[in-house]
Parts: C-alpha cells; sequence; structure tokens
C-alpha cells in the first residue's frame, strides 16, 4: 500500500473534492470520469450502476489512476495509482446515499434510476503523489 503525501492527505477528505478516474477499456484505450468518492482504512472507495462503463472497467484486480484537485486551488493535486481489490452490491445503496450526504448535502442519492444496481468498488492505492 503506497504511502500518501501527507500535506496532501487532506484532499482525501476533503468534502467537496471530486476524483477523475482512469480506467483502461476492453481495446486498451484509456477512460476517464469524475467520480464522488470517499476514503476509510486507507482505500478509495467509489460507487457506480451496472451496466455503466465504470461498471465494467473497475473489477477486481483493474489498474486505476485517480487525480484529485483541491477544490479550492486547482494548482494543488494528488494523484493515486491503484488496483481494485473488490467490488461488490452489499452496501452500494448505502454508500452511494452516503456520497450523496456528502456531496450534496442529501440523505438519499436523488439521480437513482428504476432498476439501477449500485457497486461499491475498493481501490488501493499502490503509489501517490502530487503538488501542493
Amino acid at each position: 500500500m503506497a504511502t500518501i503525501p501527507e500535506n496532501l492527505l487532506d484532499l482525501l477528505t476533503a468534502e467537496k473534492a471530486f476524483a477523475n478516474i482512469a480506467t483502461v477499456m476492453k481495446d486498451g484505450s484509456p477512460q476517464v470520469t469524475p467520480v464522488w468518492f470517499d476514503y476509510t482504512d486507507g482505500k478509495i472507495r467509489v460507487n457506480t450502476a451496472r451496466g455503466r462503463v465504470k461498471a465494467r472497467t473497475l473489477r477486481p484486480g483493474a489498474l486505476v489512476a485517480l487525480a484529485i484537485t483541491d477544490p479550492d486551488n486547482p494548482y494543488r493535486y494528488l494523484q493515486v495509482r491503484g488496483r481494485v481489490l473488490n467490488v461488490t452490491e452489499q452496501g452500494a445503496d448505502a454508500h452511494i446515499d452516503s456520497l450523496a450526504k456528502k456531496y450534496l448535502g442529501q440523505d438519499k442519492y436523488p439521480f437513482g434510476q428504476p432498476g439501477d444496481v449500485r457497486v461499491k468498488c475498493e481501490i488501493e492505492p499502490t503509489s501517490a503523489q502530487g503538488m501542493g
């Protein structure tokens, strides 16, 4: 597991910091998406719905990279590379609701669609660096 630089650790818990997550498509091409995230027990967790590109690329063992920019200073950022440890539906609905609370101040995720099946993805950082 990577050590997050002490001077950038706050970006992993900042209330409104988004992460841009890069994954690799089946054909080898990169794909980048802004995501809500949280950081707990040294792992970065993101959430998506089955059927989305992220749900297809975020599978156990997949390599990913995240860029997290300070919402108050766009010249301060943290880049984390890592590996997806697990993907689960268990607790995924509660997780997206907790992210809605963090990012929107709402108790329930308001953008769900009928039939959505949420998945929670846990990422283990393997390297980290940044500027700030």
